[in-house]
């Protein structure tokens, strides 16, 4: 008979701990040794655990250590083991740094407990899992970025050439022969093609795609 995966849980919400706990804990696959507030708790009680933790499903947004900050310190006393992240957060930026820091799975805390379960027993085969939502973030990261000719009128193109060399919306329209409404219609128009919500990114993107 296959032994139990030693589980361990960090989450500093008690509702919430208890409600991963519940749920995990009476799950045949897993033998939960560890539940801990805080990386530093967690830390703190592994050397009285009855078995060192093979998985470790840990929250991000802790008290003290972050769970990113967390992470290389849990890797350099359980070298073995692997640690899926759970957070409410979806940005890039965190999943890079998650990534970067060692974590094998990326979980937002939206996920069914069931799949949760799911997920653990998938990094226990090889997998690394991430939340549909996460997994977007990674697809469009490695995506070539789109030169706005590909995506923008030529008249766009023009407004955004007009505002990249710092005039106003008002001498936009001027160059332009169009008034102060449509180009606020065009600024519009061009955030939601390149999907971006300022002017800042839209400059950004404009300069992403030249390089």
């Amino acid at each position: 008979m296959q032994s139990t995966i030693p589980l361990a849980i960090i989450e500093d919400q008690p509702t919430i701990r208890q409600t991963y706990a519940t749920y995990l804990c009476a799950q045949p696959e897993f033998d939960c040794v560890l539940v801990a507030g805080s990386v530093e708790e967690f830390l703190a009680e592994l050397p009285s655990t009855r078995r060192q933790p093979r998985l470790i499903l840990s929250d991000i947004g802790l008290p003290g250590l972050t769970g990113i900050e967390g992470l290389p310190r849990i890797k350099r006393v359980l070298p073995q083991a692997e640690v899926v992240l759970i957070t409410v957060y979806n940005d890039a930026e965190r999943l890079f740094q998650a990534l970067c820091a060692g974590a094998v799975g990326y979980l937002l805390k939206t996920t069914l407990l069931r799949d949760v379960k799911a997920s653990l027993l998938e990094v226990m085969e090889g997998g690394s899992p991430m939340s549909p939502a996460i997994a977007r973030h990674v697809v469009r990261h490695f995506q070539p970025v789109p030169s706005l000719t590909q995506v923008l009128t030529a008249r766009e193109m023009q407004l955004v050439q007009a505002i990249e060399e710092g005039l106003s919306y008002r001498l936009v329209g001027e160059r332009m022969g169009i008034t102060l409404n449509t180009v606020r219609t065009f600024i519009r128009r061009i955030y939601d093609k390149l999907e971006v919500t300022s002017k800042a990114e839209m400059l950004a993107r404009h300069r992403a795609g030249r390089s």
